[in-house]
């Protein structure tokens, strides 16, 4: 069995074949690409650690909400942050269809919407630095469903826009903070059996 970690840049989409955008498959060469299938997905503008394998059963075990495998995320978000949001964020929130279950929210740094302009995706940036000044914020949010979207969603429903969003760990196994933007590598035992515990 094969099993990859990718830490996947911005702007390709999790897909094995796409007609319009770079997948994440572009990033392998062939003899690997005919292999392996992306274990869950990222979004098209969400970087951070993405697994690839070759093992149908770890992508049930691991991205399925039943198995309530956890996923933390690194994010800056445009709004403000008091006790009140998050509360919610802690607790849970009401979305379209479900409840977001209980989550670990850690608000890591205040700034001006105008010192984290590097981070903003070029199409957007002109807009957010209408209001150079505004709040902004560095966080990060542990969740357990993994539903479309769900980060950015529960940011939302307290007011605050996700710019940036890397996910850094599913279950045990963090992003390798060596392996660049891009890059990928096989998993060593002790990783794998940290991501299927």
């Amino acid at each position: 069995m094969l099993y990859y970690m990718f830490n996947k840049p911005r702007g390709c989409v999790t897909a094995c074949s796409d007609e319009v955008h770079r997948t994440v498959m572009d990033y392998f060469p062939h003899e690997l690409r005919e292999k392996l299938h992306p274990v869950g997905r990222l979004d098209k503008d969400t970087c951070g650690l993405l697994i690839l394998t070759d093992d149908g059963f770890l992508d049930q075990k691991i991205m399925q909400p039943r198995s309530h495998v956890s996923k933390t995320y690194f994010f800056y978000a445009i709004g403000s942050m008091d006790d009140e949001k998050q509360s919610r964020l802690r607790e849970g929130i009401a979305m379209s269809g479900f409840i977001t279950g209980s989550a670990v929210f850690r608000l890591i740094k205040e700034y001006r919407i105008a010192d984290l302009e590097d981070f903003m995706p070029e199409y957007r940036r002109e807009r957010y630095m209408k209001n150079p000044e505004g709040a902004a914020f560095a966080a990060s949010l542990t969740i357990h469903e993994g539903k479309k979207h769900e980060v950015k969603r529960m940011l939302e429903a307290v007011g605050c826009r996700i710019f940036y969003l890397r996910r850094e760990s599913i279950g045990g196994l963090s992003l390798d903070p060596s392996l660049p933007e891009g890059s990928f590598r096989p998993l060593t035992e002790q990783e794998l059996e940290l991501l299927t515990e």
